[in-house]
């Protein structure tokens, strides 16, 4: 089953990534909106994980065949990540740990989380919240960031370091958006009754509403603590390293965003009114894989290129080749045409990566 509010906020993550990575690639510019998109992104991947299973019971699979399944598509998308990077960042970005690894192992891990109960899934958010950290500063984070971007050896011990801590999108924070997002689709897409999932959406936007609080107050402390408290544990507004200032604040608009479009378009009958704007959302959404591979492909590419060609070094013009009065507006072109093919071979998964996602594993 296909919920509104789920298609319309990945297509909202969709949008930010796309104009911010344009911005920062082309243009060295930093959008008001970045760190807004992937949180947003993790966290829905858990829900639709949960949505998903959800679909799969319904029609019968026993839960071995759902495991199986799960499993296959968490390799496919990890494998699809280390893909990803070698030809869209070039091979010395092999191990950067992207979003693609990351959702790979995200659904791995849900599918274990699956078989517990939502109280001991929302123990091992808070605990991975806590400990990364911790996690952090065992790794020294910064010697591996020291030119402003993740740089590892390739040693075993330094790619595991990346995966769990110090990467791009290690598994620790990032694991706590898919685990909330799963918990929250179980509370909010579940077999209950309607009164209990409109008490749930109520208490999943009081929430979000909390943890933004809690990321404000955080936020406000720092300037009251020693040195050492805001240099190892709170660490202001970064998304790299993802501060728990960060973390919070952005799971607290995810959990509200869910919940309100959730109540607003899932559970009201004057949706409908909406229907060409869900319409373009439902196909950004289901193709939104696809989407994600491609916008990287036809930004970075041509960058590399050029760069290649001119000065015999691919990532001579990364950052600065255009201004963002240029770079914006190409993501836009971007999006209007993604929106045109869109509405050319309609919202249903006939084609892309998602339709090889699933003739291979499903």
């Amino acid at each position: 089953m296909r919920y509104a509010s789920i298609d319309l906020l990945r297509t909202l993550a969709i949008f930010v990534m796309v104009v911010v990575h344009f911005g920062e690639n082309l243009s060295g510019y930093t959008s008001p909106l970045v760190g807004f998109g992937a949180p947003l992104f993790a966290f829905l991947s858990g829900v639709s994980y949960c949505v998903w299973v959800q679909g799969q019971q319904r029609a019968g699979r026993s839960a071995a065949e759902i495991s199986k399944v799960s499993v296959r598509r968490g390799l496919f998308v990890f494998g699809l990540g280390f893909v990803f990077n070698v030809l869209v960042w070039l091979p010395e970005d092999t191990f950067n740990w992207d979003v693609l690894t990351f959702v790979g192992i995200a659904l791995i891990v849900l599918n274990q989380v699956r078989r517990l109960p939502s109280s001991l899934a929302l123990l091992m958010a808070v605990i991975a919240f806590l400990i990364s950290p911790i996690l952090r500063g065992e790794a020294d984070y910064s010697a591996y960031w020291t030119n402003g971007y993740f740089d590892c050896d390739l040693s075993l011990s330094e790619v595991l370091i990346g995966l769990l801590a110090t990467g791009y999108f290690p598994l620790f924070p990032w694991i706590v958006f898919s685990l909330a997002g799963y918990v929250t689709a179980r509370q909010l897409y579940g077999p209950s009754e309607s009164t209990d999932q409109e008490t749930a959406a109520r208490t999943i936007v009081r929430t979000g509403l909390l943890c933004g609080a809690g990321a404000v107050g955080a936020l406000l402390l720092r300037t009251a603590l020693p040195a050492w408290w805001t240099q190892n544990v709170l660490l202001g507004w970064k998304m790299f390293p993802p501060s728990m200032e960060y973390v919070l604040g952005t799971l607290g608009m995810s959990l509200v965003l869910l919940g309100v479009t959730h109540r607003s378009l899932d559970r009201h009958p004057a949706a409908g009114r909406f229907e060409g704007l869900l319409h373009t959302a439902k196909g950004f959404s289901r193709y939104s894989l696809t989407i994600y591979v491609v916008h990287h492909v036809v930004h970075l590419w041509p960058l590399w290129i050029y760069g290649q060609l001119t000065t015999g070094e691919p990532t001579t013009y990364w950052k600065t080749i255009m201004p963002m009065t240029v770079s914006l507006p190409l993501a836009g072109l971007f999006l209007g045409l993604c929106w045109l093919v869109l509405r050319r071979v309609g919202s249903e998964r006939t084609y892309g990566i998602e339709s090889w996602m699933r003739w291979l594993c499903d």
